[in-house]
Parts: structure tokens; C-alpha cells; sequence
């Protein structure tokens, strides 16, 4: 084989190497960016929890505004937290430094965060509910579906304080430990998680799964804003195609009709 050929080869195959390699399986956050309603409360969530540390330097408010039906008063009275302007982009108010010092590396911007990850927004949404306690972290919480992560966990008070559930490792018939799918704690396998009923946060499982689904949602808007318009205009474009196409065929037809 050509190493032309070998390089075509590669780059078919690396979306299914990046989502092998991104670790445990994906439950999908079935979002909808028509659904203007579920943007705004993302758009809420994430100002609200992860702004301080987490920048989207490729949006600006008053876009946002734009594309969520949202007025500027709204935004600068509710998704506004510091001095910045209507017209500016969203800047986190949190050192670099700083950052560097408290959790070992400075918080990334997340405007792209979506469009990164192979599994795109369900990735953001399993990695939302995936936190779990353990102890060994400096930050006391480690996550199944990007283990050792620095981040803690912003929104424990709403889902709550979860502990992971763990069965030993099953080996294969050669007495080989099997990979586990959903990530390793203290050398067991995680097979779900477990909220202590005194450490239940103020959401229920079901909210907690909509208020991730909203953040994902909202992350999955800022990666790509166009695509709200995008997806709004795509039926029309088939529906356009499929009238051309028809037309075309009568034409065809009224042109060939005499020819034998």
C-alpha cells in the first residue's frame, strides 16, 4: 500500500480512534438547538457556574442575544457578572495564574469545547453527570468519562455529592482483566453511581439530566452559532432541491418528447 493510500486510510479512521480513545461509553444528551427555551437556561447554568473560570473568547454577548431572543437588558442584568460591555466577548474573570496554581493548569476556554470532542455535546453532557468523590484527588473529585481531571465538581449542590459504584474486574478465559466501560476506582470497575440520601443535592436525577442537557446544548450553540440558522433553512433547501428537481424532469421530458 501507497503511503498516499496509507494517509487516506488514517484520516477515515480517526474519528474512530478519537472516540475509542475518549474513554467510557456515551449516553446521548439528545439536544435540540431550535429549542430556544433549553439555550437560555444553558446559557443561565453557564454563567452562573462555570464563567468565573471558563472563557468563550469566540462569543460575544450581544451575538448571543441575537441568537437566543434575549434583549440586552435581559443579558446584562442576568448573564452579566462583571464590568464587561453588551458588545464584548465573554471573558472569565479568573487569573491565568491563578488558575495555574489552584488546579494545576489554567481552565480552558470552552468556545470550541463542543466541536473538539469526537461524541461533541453528548461527550460535555456524560462528562457533567460523571463526577464522583475520591479522596485521592487534590480537589476531592475525580470524573469516569475524563478521568483525573482537575475540575471539581461546580455543580455538586445541584445534583449532589455522588460516590461510584465498583464490582471487580471480570477477566477473559486467558485470566486477563477485561477493560472496564465505565471507568476505574480504586482498582474496581465503575458500574453506576450513588447519591447518599443525606447528600442528596437541591435537583432530582431527572432535573439535574435536563440542566446538564441545557448546558450541553448551549456549548454545542457557541462551537457553532450558524448552525442555528443553518438548521432552520434546511428543510427549505430540500424542499427547494426537490421542486428544481421536478421541474428539471419536466423539462427533460418536453424536450425529448419527439425524439425517437
Amino acid at each position: 500500500m501507497t503511503k498516499f493510500r496509507l494517509f487516506v486510510l488514517a484520516l477515515l479512521l480517526a474519528p474512530a480512534f478519537a472516540w475509542a480513545s475518549e474513554g467510557a461509553e456515551m449516553e446521548s444528551a439528545h439536544i435540540d438547538l431550535g429549542d430556544k427555551a433549553s439555550l437560555q437556561r444553558g446559557a443561565g447554568l453557564y454563567m452562573s457556574y462555570c464563567s468565573g473560570c471558563h472563557s468563550l473568547g469566540y462569543q460575544r454577548y450581544s451575538r448571543m442575544a441575537e441568537d437566543l431572543g434575549l434583549t440586552q437588558e435581559q443579558v446584562e442584568q442576568n448573564l452579566i457578572y462583571s464590568d464587561a460591555k453588551f458588545g464584548e466577548t465573554i471573558r472569565s474573570s479568573l487569573d491565568a495564574g491563578d488558575g495555574l496554581a489552584w488546579f494545576g493548569k489554567a481552565p480552558p476556554d470552552l468556545s470550541v469545547e463542543a466541536r473538539a470532542k469526537a461524541q461533541g455535546a453528548d461527550w460535555i453532557y456524560n462528562y457533567l453527570k460523571s463526577f464522583y468523590v475520591d479522596e485521592a484527588r487534590p480537589m476531592g473529585w475525580n470524573n469516569s468519562v475524563f478521568p483525573g481531571a482537575s475540575m471539581p465538581h461546580v455543580l455538586w449542590e445541584l445534583q449532589g455529592v455522588q460516590h461510584a459504584v465498583t464490582e471487580p474486574k471480570h477477566k477473559n478465559a486467558k485470566g486477563e482483566a477485561e477493560p472496564c466501560h465505565k471507568g476505574e476506582y480504586q482498582g474496581a470497575c465503575i458500574v453506576g453511581f450513588e447519591i447518599p440520601e443525606a447528600q442528596k443535592g437541591r435537583m432530582t436525577e431527572e432535573e439535574y439530566d435536563h440542566a446538564a442537557r441545557d448546558i450541553s446544548a448551549f456549548l454545542a450553540y457557541v462551537g457553532e452559532p450558524a448552525a442555528i440558522q443553518r438548521e432552520s433553512i434546511g428543510a427549505w433547501v430540500v424542499l427547494f432541491l426537490a421542486l428544481f428537481t421536478f421541474l428539471a424532469y419536466l423539462l427533460k421530458s418536453e424536450y425529448w418528447r419527439d425524439v425517437h
